[in-house]
């Protein structure tokens, strides 16, 4: 039974009209990933969502409300081109199967490099940027030996255990997914490790081509790099580090949550001693990843992405409905620019940033309640005291839903469903801490549903989350 009905099926763009209506709806200020999806089942499309939005806005409260105009997709989509990516759309045979599977999935995503990747078995490791020389150490060491078992390591391109990942995967695998553009290198520092996993990997984001990357950027990142993945390993973490987010995120979406262990008197080993205390599986070096993988169902990778220059032209925007005469005006471009797009694309003006919304406010609908601080990348919830029963209760019932709920739709909620459920859960909470399972009781909700708006309000500062799986209103 299809239980999200919508006026039409949702398909990927194909023309270049088409691929620059579902740029303008997304870079439209306040709407994010729920919202894009949400308008495109209501309206049918991204041109008549567009065309609907100033109404929707006025209704919520919002004056001259205007999306974002043609020539700011179209300059989005040449900087891409100049810089070398491809932009990828949500139900396209490109699109990683495993992301399409998460509650939010990004509707467009920028790879620069091979994306071939995606559709290999992956696993993401992630950890503290001023890591010790034992945690480097045995990054380097799980990452080789991921790689010599076929593995793709997924990680941040940060500093400290991100950097080490990438390196040691060079040759076997790697995926790094970026805050910002894809042709925005951060740290700086890791610029020449940039091009070489653009050589021999992926680097991936679902921000703007150029878009420096904000605190507020790196949770909905670390969505992604989840999402990617069959599991998640954290190989060194403090007690609040953004690698817990990370870890939850893993858990929320059904997958493995692994931790090495570390020396109790160490700091920058806390997050995963209470990972493990927590329930998450204690490794001690690739093989136990490798035993853990083997022992899941078998991974679908039934979308798989096209390797040849010919499946490109089929999903790539920039070549997609264009004729031979494009074509070619696009390869002179190309190659007489191949030195000056990474500069043209990372130096992107303010105006640009302005005029393209972040996806990170996916629930920051077009609403008055919809408000809220951002939350910094260093500033973790504390894991549950039950991760392991949640992570098992989330994997069975995971398994049992992905064969009968379709994952190509998503569920169609209006604009004020979202902002009364969100007041709903604020009025139940106060500073006195409350458990999140009675919450989900007391709303008398679907469990996925609240659990989406309650990660949407802590991602916006409104809900402060304490060990012990309790909430408070902040």
């Amino acid at each position: 039974m299809d239980l999200f009905p919508s006026i039409t099926p949702l398909t990927p763009p194909h023309s270049e009209e088409e691929w620059l209506d579902w740029l303008r709806l997304l870079r439209s200020r306040r709407v994010g990933v729920s919202t894009f999806f949400r308008l495109m089942t209501e309206h049918g499309s991204a041109a008549a969502a567009l065309d609907g939005l100033p109404a929707i806005a006025t209704a919520a409260g919002v004056s001259d409300y205007a999306p974002v105009g043609r020539d700011s997709a179209a300059d989005e989509l040449r900087r891409g081109r100049l810089a070398g990516a491809r932009l990828i759309a949500w139900g396209s045979d490109a699109y990683p199967p495993a992301l399409a599977d998460i509650p939010d999935p990004p509707p467009l995503l920028w790879a620069l490099g091979r994306p071939a990747m995606m559709a290999q078995a992956t696993v993401a490791m992630v950890g503290a940027r001023n890591a010790s020389s034992l945690g480097l150490r045995m990054a380097r060491s799980m990452a080789d030996g991921l790689g010599r078992e076929g593995i793709v390591t997924v990680s941040g391109l940060a500093r400290g255990i991100d950097t080490e990942v990438h390196k040691a995967t060079l040759a076997t695998g790697t995926i790094a997914v970026m805050a910002g553009g894809v042709d925005v290198v951060y740290p700086p520092e890791n610029a020449v490790l940039a091009r070489e996993i653009e050589e021999h990997g992926l680097i991936l984001s679902e921000q703007p081509i150029g878009l420096k990357p904000q605190a507020r950027h790196f949770p909905r990142r670390n969505r992604l790099i989840a999402g990617l993945s069959r599991g998640v390993l954290v190989v060194e973490a403090a007690a609040k580090s953004g690698s817990l987010i990370t870890a939850r995120d893993a858990l929320d979406q059904g997958r493995e949550v692994w931790a090495v262990p570390g020396h109790p008197f160490d700091a920058r080993a806390a997050g995963c001693n209470m990972l493990i205390r927590d329930g998450a599986t204690l490794v001690r070096g690739p093989r136990d990843i490798a035993e853990a993988l083997a022992a899941l169902p078998a991974q679908s990778v039934a979308a798989a992405v096209p390797a040849d220059e010919d499946a490109r032209r089929t999903t790539d925007p920039v070549v997609a409905g264009a004729t031979a005469v494009d074509r070619n005006a696009r390869a002179q471009t190309e190659q007489s620019n191949t030195e000056e797009a990474p500069r043209s694309a990372s130096n992107g003006s303010g105006a640009d940033e302005r005029a393209t919304a972040d996806p990170d406010r996916s629930e920051r609908a077009i609403s008055p309640a919809a408000t809220g601080k951002a939350t910094s990348e260093d500033t973790a919830p504390r894991p549950d005291a039950s991760l392991g029963a949640q992570q098992a209760d989330r994997k069975a019932k995971h398994a049992r839903t992905a064969a009968e709920i379709p994952q190509n739709r998503p569920a169609p909620r209006s604009l004020s469903e979202t902002a009364a459920l969100h007041q709903q859960i604020l009025d139940r909470l106060g500073p006195s801490p409350t458990s999140e399972d009675q919450l989900i009781r007391d709303l008398g909700q679907s469990t996925s549903r609240v659990t989406a708006e309650i990660v949407t309000l802590e991602l916006d500062g409104r809900i402060l989350r304490q060990p012990g799986g309790l909430l408070s209103r902040v």
